[in-house]
């Protein structure tokens, strides 16, 4: 089970969370990417959030923006990690609301919570869950945290000359 669940709120969402689905691809990791709204699509939310584990899912990233239910409501029900994307949408208090909205779990319901619009850092978190008990993925990490290293030596050169 190496697949990852991408959903968000609302179809406005997908700017944001095409990041995560960029970074995956990038890690040959299968994703799966829906639209399941916490208040217009309820049933739905539900089925999901009940068999996600069912269907070979791994880790679910959860987008939203304004109230931002959705993460939360995913992890009440599933047994899988949920890392939470709060997306800054028309409807928000500059985004405030959305992190807040996902960040301020009870306890016993954890979310996994990425910057505003950081679904590019939550592909990252996923693949690393995912790293954690495949080492193919695992491997692919390493080398692209020492990318990310690399540029920033080539970077620091190229402003001292």
């Amino acid at each position: 089970m190496n697949k990852v669940a991408i959903i968000m709120g609302s179809i406005s969402d997908m700017p944001v969370m095409q990041e995560a689905i960029d970074i995956l691809k990038g890690f040959d990791i299968e994703t799966e990417v829906d639209i399941v709204s916490a208040h217009r699509t309820p049933e739905k939310l539900f089925d999901f959030s009940k068999n996600a584990h069912n269907r070979g899912i791994s880790v679910i990233i959860a987008g939203a923006g304004g109230a931002a239910h959705l993460p939360g409501m995913v992890a009440s029900m599933s047994p899988l990690p949920v890392i939470g994307v709060p997306v800054k949408s028309s409807n928000s208090i500059d985004g405030w609301d959305s992190v807040l909205s996902i960040l301020q779990m009870p306890g016993g319901v954890p979310v996994a919570t990425v910057a505003l619009n950081g679904a590019k850092n939550a592909g990252i978190l996923a693949a690393q869950i995912i790293g954690s008990h495949n080492k193919s993925v695992l491997d692919k990490i390493i080398l692209y945290k020492t990318g990310l290293k690399e540029a920033v030596i080539i970077a620091s050169e190229s402003i001292k000359k």
